[in-house]
C-alpha cells in the first residue's frame, strides 16, 4: 500500500456514509428543482480551494457523483494528504448539468468537513515533534473517515473502537485499583494493549509497576509531563509508552512534544475541526457561470 493510499478510508465506510448522506438529502422525491432542467443540458464544475489547508474526503466525493450518475467525469487534480493554496482548483467534474448540481452540496459537505480535519491535523502536526493522534471524539457513524483524514493530515490513529485496546479510566477504577484492573485485564484479553489513564505521577508509577503497555498522562502541565516521561524512562520498564492528552492545544502542543513522549492525543483535531472552505465554480454550457455555493 503507497502512502496515499493509507490516506483513504474503508471502501464500506464511504458507500455507507455516501448512502446516508444522499437519502437525505434527496428525501422521497429527489431532487425536484433539478427536474426542472432539460435531461439534455450538460455543464461542468470546478472544485475550488476558497483557503489554504488540506485535502481529504475525495472518495466521498467520487462516489457522490457516480451514485447519482455513473456517467458523470470526475478528474480531481489533487489527492487527499496535498497541501492547498486559496484559490487552487483541486478537480473538474463534466456531463448531465442537474446530476452536478444535485451532487453539490453532498460533494462539498463531505470535502469540506473532511479536508477542515486533515488540515487542523496538519497544523498540530507542523508544530509537534512528537505524533499527532486522534481520539474516539468523532461524528457518530463517520469515525473512520475522519481517522482516514487525520491521517491524510500527517496524524496517526489510536484507539479506534472500544473493542481494539483496553483503556483503563478513573471511571473503571472506582471498586478496584490500577494494579488489580491491569492484571484482571490481562487476564481477559491476554493479546490486547493495555492503556491507564493518570492523573498524576502516582498513578503512573503504579501503571507502569502493574504492566501497562501506554500509560496516558492526563491533563497535566508540561511540567509535570516531563518529570513523569523521565521517571518512566528511568525506570525499571523504560519502555512503556507514554501517551499525553487533554490540555492540548496549538498554543501547547511544542511544549508537551519536549519531553518526548511516544504520542499526543488531540480531539480538536476531530471535534473541533472547523471545515475548510472550498466551493463549486459552475459553467452551465455557455450560461452565467456561477461562482461559489449559495447553499
Amino acid at each position: 500500500m503507497s502512502e496515499r493510499d493509507s490516506f483513504s478510508p474503508p471502501a464500506a465506510a464511504v458507500t455507507e456514509a455516501v448512502a446516508r448522506a444522499l437519502a437525505e438529502d434527496l428525501g422521497l422525491l429527489g431532487d425536484i428543482t433539478a427536474a426542472l432542467l432539460p435531461d439534455s443540458a450538460t455543464g461542468s464544475a470546478t472544485v475550488v480551494a476558497r483557503e489554504a489547508g488540506v485535502l481529504a474526503g475525495t472518495a466521498c466525493a467520487t462516489e457522490v457523483f457516480y451514485r447519482l450518475d455513473p456517467d458523470l467525469d470526475i478528474q480531481w487534480n489533487l489527492s487527499d494528504g496535498e497541501r492547498l493554496s486559496a484559490s487552487e482548483v483541486v478537480g473538474v467534474v463534466k456531463g448531465r448539468l442537474a446530476s452536478i448540481v444535485t451532487a453539490e452540496r453532498t460533494v462539498l459537505n463531505f470535502l469540506c468537513h473532511l479536508s477542515g480535519v486533515a488540515s487542523a491535523t496538519r497544523r498540530f502536526v507542523d508544530l509537534s515533534s512528537a505524533p499527532i493522534a486522534d481520539t474516539r471524539k468523532t461524528l457518530p457513524g463517520l469515525r473512520a473517515l475522519e481517522k482516514a483524514a487525520v491521517r491524510a493530515g500527517g496524524g496517526v490513529n489510536h484507539r479506534s473502537s472500544l473493542s481494539e485496546m483496553v483503556l483503563i479510566k478513573d471511571n473503571y477504577l472506582v471498586t478496584i485499583g490500577i494494579a488489580e484492573a491491569v492484571a484482571r485485564a490481562r487476564d481477559l484479553w491476554p493479546d490486547k494493549e493495555i492503556e491507564v489513564e493518570c492523573d498524576s505521577a502516582r498513578d503512573v508509577d503504579e501503571a507502569v509497576s502493574a504492566g501497562a503497555d501506554i500509560v496516558m498522562l492526563d491533563n497535566m502541565s508540561p511540567e509535570e509531563v516531563e518529570k513523569c516521561v523521565l521517571a518512566v524512562r528511568s525506570g525499571p520498564q523504560p519502555k512503556t509508552r507514554i501517551e499525553v492528552s487533554g490540555g492540548v492545544s496549538l498554543a501547547t502542543v511544542a511544549d508537551y512534544a519536549r519531553s518526548r513522549p511516544d504520542l499526543i492525543s488531540t480531539s480538536a483535531i476531530t471535534q473541533s475541526a472547523p471545515a475548510l472552505d472550498l466551493a463549486f465554480d459552475r459553467d452551465f454550457g455557455g450560461n452565467e457561470t456561477l461562482s461559489g455555493s449559495k447553499e
